[in-house]
């Protein structure tokens, strides 16, 4: 998919002619995307006509901001970022929710299916009911929490404490759900589901083949699959609230915690976001550095879930596994002589890097891009041939291109139907549009196919670490702005002025001017996002996490419709979920 080559005037001008009364604001020249501000009682029609007139065909994130702290009137403005894949355009569509402390705003679920988890998040995180939903529950909170965590005045402890431990230990509060004792854990059934029909069984939240505390409820027919619901949440760690509560600066310690396998990924994309609120420019090496990293992290996050994902199927399981492993290591090598972290980095920096690369890494990487494709090779040696292999992926977990799109799956899942929507091409950041390489895809729409498109992938990233490696520039490893970046040690000795940067920065953190921006990345599960809006402070005053590996568990249950029991493991591990992903 090419870069942007149209704008969004047309489209803006056409809806202002239509709707004249509906459009209450349009502003085509925002930090990211043009937004558009639509009255609620006109929003299915504006939403449909941007579907069906103008091919925004994919819905990729639902938010909201509570504006309490903003005075906004309503309080409550609800959020969908709209992308049009034929044309490669994006648009956020803003709604004031009226309501006041229950706002309501028509779902767009009907148009886009791919916005029901995220607009069930919205509604259980912010209380924005969105009517018309099919299935408007709670979906990372338990479902007999009080309150909404993510309104501006719900205290970030917790309003009270909810559980008792019966053997001599203290209450505690939990932002998350709980693992309790089997026969405490009735299988909540989702409204349809026909217990006296079908066997009903409960699959996770602690089952090695569901990748993390991922709880699958199972409607059975003998072992064919009837219907899966995914229940998550167990892992919910209030990523958005600590986020609003931390300075900018600081919040990026937090994000390599929710993809754990992806750190530098995370790093990345969150500190894009706050650097393009700042309107900063990054020195080429710092460009150059973060590509590497990216690459190098992709690589490590494919072999650890194919690894895992060839482990649950058997076949050639444990010596593959081995084999991916292995190859990991030596990244997670890397990454600790440049970080000093194995899993949890932290190296990407808002304003640059947390230090230049150390003299060795540069000859290791080298090393590593010598040996690297010989094993790709050996992996698809052992693994193509295998009868086990191919009998448990080919044509198991059917995900055509439509249906991919509808439910806004990104990333290897994607382009696994077929779908050549790649964020390095399609928005590049870090200097993409200057590497030559390729998107694969496959029309197999299997899990078969996706893994296919994995194992290119990791191609395709050796491919772009050689340019960069080789045209690595010199330069400063971070930016010269002494506001946003701490100056060098030794002109603390000398400038009273780098002295008094070095304090503020320090204990006050840096002010971001006022705007909102949504920034994306290509992370190895898909497109990693955040939606920041700024109050002009030194913290976000909304800070919301797309993360890719809960908006693709949405196509679980229709990969698995229609299956038997046991290529229900096959299609958890082609999506390959990082449940710190999915929980955040």
């Amino acid at each position: 998919m090419d870069a942007v080559t149209t704008t969004h005037h047309d489209v803006i001008e056409s809806l202002r002619d239509t709707f004249s009364a509906a459009i209450l604001d349009a502003t085509e020249q925002t930090p990211g995307d043009p937004a558009i501000t639509v009255r609620h009682d006109q929003l299915l029609a504006v939403a449909r006509t941007l579907r069906d007139a103008h091919q925004f065909d994919m819905m990729t994130d639902v938010t909201a901001i509570d504006g309490l702290w903003l005075h906004d009137e309503p309080r409550f403005t609800a959020i969908w970022q709209l992308y049009d894949t034929t044309h490669n355009r994006k648009l956020r569509l803003r709604v004031p929710a009226p309501g006041g402390d229950a706002p309501r705003v028509p779902s767009l679920t009907p148009l886009w299916p791919g916005a029901n988890w995220l607009e069930r998040e919205t509604y259980d995180l912010l209380g924005i009911r969105y009517e018309g939903h099919p299935d408007l529950r709670r979906i990372l909170m338990p479902d007999d929490w009080q309150g909404h965590p993510l309104r501006k005045d719900y205290p970030i402890g917790g309003e009270n404490v909810r559980f008792t431990v019966t053997w001599n230990e203290p209450e505690f509060a939990s932002l998350g759900k709980q693992i309790l004792p089997a026969e405490s854990l009735p299988p909540t059934l989702p409204k349809g589901m026909d217990s006296s029909k079908y066997m009903v069984l409960n699959m996770g939240p602690h089952h090695p083949s569901t990748h993390g505390v991922l709880r699958l409820i199972v409607e059975l027919d003998g072992e064919t699959v009837v219907r899966v619901v995914p229940d998550v949440g167990y892992l919910h760690s209030g990523f958005e609230k600590s986020g609003e509560s931390k300075r900018y600066k600081d919040f990026v310690f937090y994000t390599d915690r929710m993809d754990y396998t992806a750190s530098m990924n995370n790093n990345l994309a969150y500190v894009l976001a706050v650097e393009g609120l700042l309107g900063l420019e990054m020195p080429a090496r710092v460009q150059a550095v973060r590509v590497i990293m990216a690459e190098l992290q992709r690589i490590a996050a494919h072999l650890l879930g194919m690894g895992t994902h060839v482990l649950d199927l058997s076949g050639p399981s444990m010596s593959f596994l081995m084999y991916a492993f292995r190859e990991r290591e030596i990244i997670l090598d890397l990454f600790e002589m440049t970080s000093g972290g194995r899993l949890t980095t932290s190296y990407i920096r808002v304003g640059g890097l947390w230090r230049d690369l150390p003299p060795a890494f540069i000859p290791r990487v080298r090393d590593f891009l010598s040996w690297m494709p010989k094993r790709l090779d050996e992996y698809e040696r052992l693994l193509t041939v295998s009868p086990v292999w191919k009998a448990r992926t080919q044509g198991v977990g059917i995900l055509p291109p439509k249906v991919a799109i509808a439910l806004s799956c990104t990333g290897p899942v994607l382009r696994g139907s077929g779908v050549k929507y790649d964020v390095r091409k399609a928005r590049p950041y870090c200097g993409y549009e200057n590497y030559d390489f390729e998107v694969p895809t496959s029309d197999s729409c299997d899990s078969y196919g996706r893994f296919l498109v994995r194992i290119a992938e990791m191609r395709q990233s050796l491919r772009i670490i050689q340019q960069a490696v080789d045209n690595l520039p010199d330069g400063p490893y971070k930016t010269n702005d002494r506001k946003v970046a701490l100056p060098p040690r030794e002109e603390l000795d000398i400038s009273m002025e780098s002295l008094i940067h070095h304090f503020k920065l320090v204990t006050e953190g840096f002010h971001v001017p006022p705007g909102e921006i949504y920034a994306t990345t290509e992370s190895p599960k898909g497109e990693h996002g955040y939606f920041i809006k700024s109050d002009g402070g030194p913290k976000p005053y909304r800070l919301h996490i797309r993360g890719p590996s809960f908006v693709n568990m949405q196509a679980l249950d229709h990969m698995a419709r229609g299956r038997m029991i046991a290529d229900l493991v096959t299609c958890v591990g082609t999506l390959d979920p990082v449940l710190g992903d999915v929980d955040r």
